[in-house]
């Protein structure tokens, strides 16, 4: 969006922020610490904040040695070409992750290599490039997949209420630029139902994520037709829309990363919603046994026991994502699927139990998939011989893994590949500036996190947290500082107090009410933020009613638990019960909560 000098903003702020996940959350509060009035947005509502941050394990990439890691990162993005002054900004940053950790999050950083050495598969994800062995995970405590980081980098923001102001269900939808410099002075965003014009006097930074529900954007950039989602559901691809508006250039577009059962796959699901993740018990039962997958013309087309890196699978030396399949099939006999209905996570998962496909032939079950039937038994016969010689020459599958099919029926259940995270989006250096189509720096504008992630090609975990550190760092320092050539705009005397309430900020200190018996129990164990309860106790101890107050669970399985565990503990006047499966960190934040209650009835 062009403007002339006479342009009349809402408001004004020092730098605003767009998008509070990992990345923004971090730009926002370095913005603060050096001296800046921040404006931090988000599309999402309340609850849903986070952003691939939130969701994912929490891991952050780390080094003990910067020569040996930059070794190890220059392999990783080889045959492709990555600045190396941006190569050496990064590797740097994890080199001083522990005592960033420490000084900036506040907490004692704890080594992965140190307190869980049998995963060494996931921090040495490529073990045959040079450097591997200097690379590890820090986490902010000795566990994994539960929010803590994600609720560590909120209360950075929280407890800076004083300079930064948060709004929720506010997406950004317009980078206002100066015509004569190209700066950028502001953004418009719209917050209920109205679009404000808002002036960022030093700098704006994007951290709007990638593009996971953007159907055109995963079509167009990464051809694919279905991934199914394993995080947040607000990633957009705003910021890459925004960006190219005002001349950004743009790197990665076709780079993601997968994550799940065989080489990244879920159980389908309907666009809009969340694939569950799913590992290890649950990806040994569909890897080995009587169990094959077939692509979209009714073959196999992939090793289903070969382990992924992210998604990845070696192809002719290097590792790549598959071709994204449109309607992948899971195909297996009666002894698998009596195996699979056992299991106490697939058996009780609705995209698998409800839509399971049973055929009394080959035929029956090609025609019901959507592939050719001769295509399908050639598919059948070349494996069943393959298990009974014990030789895959198609696939090289570990022979101990196969198993010919068995029985009068066969079976399958449909698939989708996954996306765990895209790494598209606009190019930017080593300030975190973001940079035009000509390599120079747009004023004024800057990025951190998944928009624009630095992987160029094969993805060592860690990394993209640690990319949300560490260039959310940079980019709040440097938004941060006072600019020269900052617009001028007009003083907003008309401004109404109908706008001034609209930026009120939606965090706010709130009042939980309580009656004779009854008491407020807080915890952060859950996988979003806080979770407030009120408990009513009979004589102090005795359950009677738990209320939740206060919770940002996700919708799927964490909702779950929300609703069920409090009448289950009210009903065995105990707190513990059985976690509800799926939402293991919901269920543990709940009990919590609950526990805390109690603990001040005594």
């Amino acid at each position: 969006m062009k403007y002339t000098k006479n342009i009349a903003w809402d408001a004004t702020y020092d730098v605003v922020v767009l998008g509070f996940g990992g990345a923004g959350a971090t730009a926002a509060r370095f913005a603060a610490d050096n001296g800046a009035n921040v404006l931090l947005v988000d599309a999402a509502p309340e609850g849903h904040e986070g952003g691939n941050t939130r969701y994912s394990a929490q891991l952050i990439g780390t080094s003990n040695d910067f020569a040996k890691t930059k070794k190890y990162y220059q392999k990783l993005t080889a045959p492709m070409a990555l600045d190396e002054e941006m190569v050496d900004t990064f590797v740097k940053g994890i080199a001083k992750m522990p005592e960033y950790v420490n000084k900036y999050l506040g907490v004692k950083p704890c080594s992965v290599r140190e307190y869980l050495p049998q995963t060494r598969s996931a921090y040495e994800e490529y073990p045959e490039y040079e450097g591997v062995e200097s690379y590890d995970f820090t986490t902010v405590h000795e566990q994994w997949f539960d929010a803590a980081l994600w609720q560590n980098l909120k209360q950075q923001v929280v407890k800076r209420q004083d300079k930064i102001t948060v709004l929720y269900n506010t997406p950004a939808k317009e980078l206002i630029q100066e015509p004569d410099t190209e700066a950028i002075a502001g953004v418009v965003i719209e917050r209920k139902h109205q679009l404000l014009r808002i002036q960022a006097k030093n700098g704006a930074v994007m951290a709007t994520g990638g593009f996971e529900d953007n159907q055109q954007m995963l079509e167009d950039f990464l051809g694919a037709k279905n991934l199914a989602p394993l995080g947040t559901l607000y990633n957009t691809g705003a910021g890459i829309t925004m960006t190219q508006a005002v001349g950004a250039d743009m790197w990665h577009m076709a780079n993601y990363e997968s994550l799940g059962l065989l080489h990244g796959m879920a159980f389908a699901i309907k666009r809009g919603e969340r694939g569950r993740l799913m590992l290890g018990a649950q990806n040994e039962l569909v890897s080995k046994g009587s169990v094959f997958v077939v692509g979209d013309d009714g073959t196999r087309y992939f090793n289903e026991n070969e382990a992924n890196r992210h998604g990845h699978i070696k192809n002719h030396g290097q590792w790549k994502v598959p071709l994204n399949q449109e309607h992948p099939y899971l195909i297996f006999d009666e002894t698998k699927k009596k195996e699979l209905d056992e299991d106490e996570i697939i058996g009780s998962y609705e995209p698998y139990t409800k839509h399971v496909i049973t055929a009394n032939s080959v035929s029956e079950l090609a025609d019901k998939i959507g592939v050719e039937p001769t295509v399908l038994q050639i598919t059948l016969d070349t494996y069943n011989d393959a298990a009974q010689k014990q030789n895959d020459a198609e696939f090289h599958r570990d022979p101990s893994s196969m198993l010919a099919f068995s029985g009068t029926k066969i079976y399958a259940v449909q698939l989708e590949q996954t996306v765990l995270n895209t790494q598209g989006g606009p190019r930017r250096n080593s300030r975190a500036e973001i940079l035009d189509t000509k390599g120079q720096a747009i004023p004024h504008l800057y990025s951190a996190g998944e928009l624009g992630g630095i992987c160029a090609n094969q993805y060592q975990g860690g990394g993209n947290l640690a990319e949300c550190l560490i260039f959310g760092k940079i980019a709040g320092e440097n938004a941060a500082k006072p600019k020269s050539e900052s617009t001028q705009a007009i003083a907003f005397d008309k401004q109404t107090v109908n706008v001034k309430d609209l930026l009120k900020s939606d965090i706010q200190q709130e009042e939980f009410p309580t009656a004779a018996n009854q008491y407020i129990g807080k915890s952060n164990l859950g996988m979003g933020d806080e979770i407030v309860v009120r408990v009513t106790t009979s004589n102090g101890k005795d359950l009677e009613n738990i209320e939740v107050l206060k919770q940002a669970e996700s919708d799927d399985y964490g909702l779950k638990a929300i609703k069920e565990l409090p009448q289950k503990m009210v009903q065995e006047d105990s707190v513990d019960v059985d976690a509800v499966s799926g939402a293991s960190n919901t269920s543990r934040g709940l009990k919590d909560a609950v526990k805390d209650a109690l603990s001040k009835a005594k």
